[in-house]
This record gives structure tokens, sequence and C-alpha cells, in this order.
């Protein structure tokens, strides 16, 4: 499998990562009910077994279960697995001493002396400064505790100054962590991308399925359950609003004898120097994800889905 390097940090990475927000989330994804440790366990499996290796987690995600569950998993195998997990500003962290605590506590976790991608998981530092933040990650970078620094839902200019911080210190800024998929194209038309190509700092694609609206599944008869029930996008106008994009990315992945979801991952990676992060919670959809590398469509059907999801870009 062809790898990236993560803006010019060089630490290499395969061309998808696997989100782990679902793993002991019982608030928006449901964890227990219809999934739970064996299925993350298979999903884990599959995804090594496949050579999607990167695995995207934070402190937050299960209150600090995601890390735990996949700090037990990397136990199990003897394959190199990569993790990227974030630090959350919040009002009580204040000074360095609290930024090094928390990662002390995510590597802990995770059974690791050494995270290969931390990111800021947003940019309100409220009394933490960007300056004092960013400096107290590049001191853990020369310790050896980070491998490369990122950050996530960063505006361009935002993105424009941590990168600057860290230049000082001889450290590129690796990543910003966004919302992209085709059903949310704001990042083209807002700067962040076009920025992000500028500094050399590669995207990675949260949601880059739209939280499920892009694999087909949904339908006004069939909605999801949880906390995306109250979310407009899958309410009877959204569904029917996204019928003609479904339409035609089952008309590409039948030539490809391909699935909606893995024709519109495989349109990020396409759009070069962006890493889609597919959330999954079981085997099966780790397979499907993984359907989305290896091929490529050709200029004129990525026209045909840029031109008919232009309307996200606003």
């Amino acid at each position: 499998m062809k790898t990236i390097t993560l803006g010019q940090s060089g630490v290499t990475v395969p061309p998808m990562f696997l989100g782990t927000w679902a793993w002991g989330d019982k608030i928006f994804w449901n964890y227990g009910d219809s999934y739970g440790e064996e299925q993350l366990e298979a999903a884990f499996s599959a995804a090594v077994n496949a050579g999607v290796t990167f695995f995207d987690t934070a402190e937050v995600y299960g209150f600090g279960l995601s890390e735990e569950l996949l700090g037990k998993f990397m136990k199990q195998t003897s394959q190199h697995v990569q993790i990227a997990t974030k630090f959350g500003p919040s009002p009580w962290r204040w000074n360095s001493k609290s930024v090094l605590e928390a990662l002390t506590n995510s590597l802990n976790r995770l059974q690791l002396e050494r995270i290969e991608l931390y990111q800021v998981h947003w940019p309100f530092t409220f009394f933490l400064s960007q300056k004092t933040l960013l400096n107290t990650l590049a001191d853990e970078v020369h310790k050896g505790r980070i491998g490369a620094i990122g950050v996530s839902n960063y505006s361009a200019s935002q993105m424009r100054k941590a990168h600057k911080i860290l230049a000082a210190r001889g450290i590129p800024l690796a990543v910003n962590q966004t919302r992209y998929s085709l059903l949310t194209r704001k990042i083209e038309t807002n700067g962040i991308l076009q920025t992000a190509r500028d500094l050399d700092v590669t995207i990675l694609a949260y949601s880059p399925l739209a939280q499920g609206l892009l694999t087909g599944k949904y339908t006004p008869a069939y909605k999801p359950t949880g906390a995306r029930t109250i979310d407009p996008r899958f309410s009877q106008d959204g569904l029917n609003k996204i019928v003609p994009v479904l339409s035609l990315l089952r008309k590409i992945g039948e030539k490809y004898d391909l699935t909606p979801a893995q024709v519109a991952l495989n349109w990020l990676i396409a759009q070069g120097n962006v890493i889609p992060i597919a959330g999954v919670k079981n085997a099966e959809q780790v397979n499907q994800n993984v359907g989305a590398l290896g091929w490529n469509m050709t200029k004129d059907e990525l026209q045909e889905i840029d031109q008919i999801t232009q309307p996200w870009k606003n």
C-alpha cells in the first residue's frame, strides 16, 4: 500500500485513517447497545490485516475509553500500529503543566511511550495561549514523546499562526483535521484547503461520509438513532436533497463494482494531500472502507461528482 507523508513532518502513513470516535461513546453512538468491545477488536484486527494501521482517537472519545481500547488491542498484535490522538483545550487547562499531564494520561491509556501524531482538538485555548501550548508540544517532540504536531478545526488564519509558532522551533505543522466530505466542502471556499497547500499541511478529513449520509443507507423511511435524529440533514427534506448525489455515486460505483461510500472516500483521496478518517464500529465497515483504496476514477467522473456537489461548498 502506498504511503503519504504528513506535511513536512517525516511521518509516513497509509492513505486512510480509521476513526475511533464511536469506540466507547455512549452519548452519540450508543456504544454498548448494538456493538461493544468484541466488535471493535474485530474491526481493529481487520484494519491491521488490511494494512490500514493508523488510528485516530482523542482523550474525550468515550471519556478515555477509546484510547484504552486501542492500547489493549495494540498489545495483542505484533504489527506496527500508529496512533493520532488529541488534546482538548479547556478552561481549567491554563499552563504547560496541564498540557503535559494530558499527554501523559493519553500515553498511559494507550500504553505507549510515544504518540505519532498529537493534535490540538480545537482552537479555543481560553487562558492557555497558542504560544504556550504549541511551544510545550514542541518541547515534547524534541524529547521524543510526540512524533508530529497537528491541529483540528482551525481556520486558515489560525493555521497560519500555529504554523509560524512551530516554525520558530524548527518543527512543521503536520496536519489540520477538519470536517470534509462531498456534503461538506466549505474548506474549499473559506481558505483552509488552499492555506494547507501553501503551508504543506496535510488535511485529515473527518466525517468523510457525512456521518453515514453518503453510504446510501439512510432514507426517509429508515433514519439513524441517537443524536443524529435531530440533525436536519437526516430529515425527509435533507435526505431528499442528496438523492441526485447518491444516484451518481451508485452509477460510478457500479462501473467499478464498488459502493457509494467507497466512491465518496476515493474522491477525497483524489483531491491530493487529503486523508479521510473513516469511522468504524465493526470489521464489515473496515472492509467496506478499505475498498476505497487501490483504484482511480477518470477525470470525467471526478468532475461529474465535483459539479453535482457544488451546492455544498457554501
